[in-house]
């Protein structure tokens, strides 16, 4: 069962996106109509609501009234906390049940406004964020909704940042145009990622890779990329995963690199990589196994290489030092990029490429090893 997380701020059109993937036939879980369910009337919720914020926030009928609590929460943080610390659970409880009640080829969607401010991003195999321009949803809060501006900034200021859900999201769909077009980007997100990706799942497939080396600029979001991905890594192994760190070139800012995510997780030995649990947990996850302690992606549109070492030990820490010294030494950073530029340029395959440069690595180390005694680095 693939696991997408959807989110976006008041009025970035995540609605219609749901409504979408609704319609293309995945399973969509809405937190707020969930949300909505746990405090209606009668409801241990709705008690527990009353309870901290009084009759005030009450309806002439008994049921909540979303306006009058909306101004008390969304006006003072410590309420919304309190307000969070009662609904939360509940609402995680029965998404839970839903869940587990899909059939397991499924593709479940949960809409969850508050995905980035939660930091849920780790509980997903992917993540996707809806974004709109501040001044157009105020528009449509005001225009379709009837919110006065003010209330709608104040909404929108009370939520996560744009950076926020980018550094959250793998996908990020741009809404400031029209509906349709919104429509078509999902259209075209299901079909080429998302159904690949549940297949994948499915049968415990890795995604294949480009059998020549394609080299591309640094890209700043590789950091975040890798940040998300490690977090799932470290969710799937819990106490298995002493720690996962991101390697190789992407992890260098402002080397050139394949466009692949390179993770170490540190391990206390190599026979717990080895463990049906250890693995499965990775399959579950979207990282099959690719071969002995190596892991790929199951994901089409995103290229990954997860490999386990045991905590502390030369390969562990070799491929902290490299990453280490090559982020300090501009020097250096720029003759592996010409190094990686040439041999791509003539590597014929991937396996010439990755041999190519292990005669520049293998002396580069002895030049990261001197700098590792004169800086006192330790890879702690």
């Amino acid at each position: 069962m693939l696991r997408v997380g959807l989110t976006g701020g008041i009025g970035s059109g995540k609605s219609t996106v749901a409504q979408r993937f609704r319609e293309l036939g995945a399973v969509v879980i809405d937190a707020d109509l969930l949300a909505r369910a746990v405090v209606e009337p009668g409801s241990f919720g709705l008690a527990a609501i009353r309870a901290r914020f009084g009759d005030a926030v009450l309806a002439p009928d008994g049921s909540l009234d979303r306006v009058a609590l909306g101004e008390v929460v969304f006006a003072d943080g410590e309420a919304r906390k309190d307000l969070e610390a009662i609904t939360h659970p509940l609402i995680g409880a029965r998404t839970r049940s839903l869940m587990e009640s899909a059939a397991r080829e499924a593709i479940v969607v949960h809409e969850v406004p508050l995905l980035a401010e939660l930091g849920m991003a780790a509980a997903y195999h992917l993540t996707v964020a809806v974004g709109v321009d501040d001044d157009l949803r105020v528009a449509r809060l005001t225009g379709a909704r009837g919110f006065s501006e003010a209330d709608a900034r104040a909404r929108i200021a009370s939520q996560a940042s744009d950076h926020e859900r980018r550094e959250a999201a793998d996908v990020w769909l741009d809404n400031n145009g029209t509906v349709q077009a919104l429509r078509s980007r999902v259209d075209a997100l299901w079909q080429g990622r998302i159904v690949g990706f549940n297949e994948n799942l499915l049968t415990g497939s890795a995604c294949g890779e480009p059998d020549r080396p394609i080299l591309a600029e640094h890209d700043d979001s590789w950091g975040a990329t890798a940040a998300r991905l490690g977090g799932r890594v470290s969710l799937a192994l819990g106490e298995r995963a002493v720690a996962v760190e991101h390697i190789g070139s992407t992890a260098v800012p402002g080397l050139i690199a394949r466009d692949v995510i390179d993770l170490q997780v540190g391990v206390r030995a190599l026979e717990d990589v080895r463990e049906d649990a250890f693995v499965r947990a990775l399959a579950d996850k979207g990282f099959p196994c690719s071969a002995g302690d190596s892991f790929a992606s199951a994901d089409p549109c995103r290229s990954v290489h997860l490999r386990a070492a045991v905590i502390d030990s030369p390969s562990w820490r070799r491929a902290l030092l490299l990453r280490d010294w090559l982020r300090w030494s501009e020097d250096e950073r720029e003759a592996y990029a010409d190094l990686k530029g040439q041999v791509a340029t003539a590597a014929t395959t991937m396996a010439q490429y990755l041999e190519a440069r292990e005669s520049w690595l293998g002396e580069a180390l002895a030049r990261a090893e001197a700098w590792a005694e004169q800086t006192g680095w330790s890879g702690r």
